[in-house]
């Protein structure tokens, strides 16, 4: 029997409620988020890790649909962990940033000073990797292990929430994420 999930498509109303959960899938379709659903367990393995599918493989589905999995770690609260992304065909440039855009409106709500993952889809380049701000930690041998720095210093997303350090919120917006 699977356990109730919360979804969320609000990231400012819904703030409080994402703070308190650790583990989440963010869902993107279209360049668009979907939603976000709070998870109960934090995500271990994925089909690819189980079973050898290849280096192609694309879950079932509406094209252009994008999950992102992530898990805060217990033992280390200041951390995301970007467990893994999974697309159907045809998913777009654009849609995999919405993702990736909304885990940083995630990192910010939830004061985090990183995110790290483990790249291993050799799709994800060295050189795309530091284009969306990602620096190498760590190298090693089978593993290539990746780390996106805040320390308090979160981007500024077009049509997602940012941390007020820009000029139009400083003016009067009112659209800043609430501070833990």
């Amino acid at each position: 029997m699977a356990l109730p999930r919360e979804r969320f498509c609000d990231l400012l109303k819904d703030a409080e409620k994402l703070r308190a959960r650790g583990h989440g899938v963010i869902e993107t379709a279209g360049g668009e988020l979907v939603n976000v659903q709070r998870r109960s367990w934090p995500t271990m393995v994925s089909l690819p890790e189980l079973w050898p599918v290849g280096p192609r493989y694309h879950r079932q589905g509406e094209p252009d649909r994008c999950w992102l999995y992530y898990n805060q770690p217990r033992r280390m609260p200041r951390f995301l962990a970007l467990r893994y992304i999974v697309t159907t065909a045809g998913t777009t440039y654009r849609t995999f940033r919405a993702a990736l855009q909304t885990l940083d409106a995630i990192a910010e709500l939830k004061g985090v000073d990183a995110i790290v993952c483990d790249a291993a889809n050799s799709r994800l380049s060295d050189r795309l990797m530091k284009r969306l701000g990602w620096e190498a930690l760590k190298p090693q041998r089978w593993h290539r292990n990746f780390i996106r720095r805040y320390y308090g210093a979160y981007p500024n997303q077009e049509g997602l929430p940012h941390n007020g350090n820009d000029a139009a919120t400083r003016a009067g917006n009112s659209a800043t994420l609430p501070l833990p």
